[in-house]
């Protein structure tokens, strides 16, 4: 005999955060991603951030989707303020992220639905994506190596390969976590790394989203506020009890790796070389040197 299906199985839903601000010229790609999802108990938070441009005439091409939700701020935010927002606006059991300028695969709602049902007591979970080079059109994996799984802090302090739009978290985290209002930039990491403390975060080697790579990406074009930020962060979580079984070495390295980008591509040589052969001494930033020889268009665009 076979069994009929359940048409009446609860479902979870999934409550999609978008963060915008002047991305007119990205959106339609994102949030076709979101609709053509493949799961369709799905609500998209689109969370405008001030915008200028044609931003709110492309989001109404949209709105009859009654799934599709628009809150627009009267003044400029910092990004991480706005996700806190948009997280307050939404209904589901299960946040996901997209922004702007990024997509996802059609099946990455039901891939990880599936793995949340299926493993009541995780909490997080994340996958690989494609890296989209916008003035190449090409594309190319994130991680080929296979991705933290468990108990991941030192991990993510060493490398942090975790994109936010690619994670989905139980809404139940953020009754007791929040983004730092404070960041710009490194808002992801903080927050995933003080979650790393607690839970366990799992991830799916297959990727489910494309990250477009293109002038005007945040943490591109502000290199400077990313260091600031970083350091920021290290001074203040360095010597606290949470991360006493932890090492910085790595994150050292990646804080003077940004230091000598930042002096290369600004054309300030001579304090790029202090700080590249300056002690603790990575073998792995000799890769800078190949900018002395770069015509100066292609140093201004890195």
């Amino acid at each position: 005999m076979i069994k009929k299906k359940n048409k009446n199985k609860k479902f979870p839903l999934v409550s999609v955060i978008l963060n915008c601000h002047n991305s007119a010229n990205f959106l339609k790609k994102s949030i076709s991603s979101v609709v053509d999802q493949s799961y369709k108990k799905w609500e998209l938070i689109i969370f405008d951030n001030c915008s200028k441009d044609n931003t709110k005439i492309e989001i109404k091409k949209y709105l009859n989707n009654k799934k599709i939700r628009y809150f627009r701020s009267k003044k400029l935010l910092n990004l991480y303020n706005a996700r806190n927002l948009a997280i307050k606006k939404s209904k589901g059991s299960l946040i996901t992220f997209v922004d702007a300028d990024d997509w996802w695969t059609k099946n990455k709602l039901k891939i990880q639905v599936e793995f949340m049902e299926k493993n009541k007591n995780q909490n997080i979970i994340y996958s690989n994506l494609f890296l989209f080079y916008d003035k190449k059109n090409i594309t190319k994996i994130f991680s080929k190596k296979k991705l933290y799984n468990g108990l991941i802090t030192q991990e993510l302090l060493d490398n942090f390969k975790m994109p936010i739009l690619t994670t989905m978290i139980r809404k139940k985290i953020f009754l007791k976590n929040r983004f730092d209002e404070k960041y710009n930039i490194i808002g992801d990491f903080d927050l995933f790394i003080r979650i790393s403390l607690k839970e366990k975060i799992f991830s799916i080697q297959k990727p489910l989203a494309y990250y477009r790579v293109h002038d005007a990406n945040m943490t591109k074009k502000k290199i400077n506020l990313n260091i600031q930020e970083l350091e920021h962060w290290f001074k203040k979580n360095k010597n606290k009890k949470n991360f006493k079984s932890y090492h910085f070495k790595n994150f050292i390295h990646i804080i003077k790796s940004l230091k000598i980008k930042k002096e290369f591509i600004s054309g300030n040589i001579l304090k790029a070389l202090k700080e590249l052969f300056s002690k603790p001494f990575n073998f792995n930033n000799l890769k800078y040197l190949i900018i002395l020889f770069l015509p100066k268009k292609i140093v201004e665009n890195l």
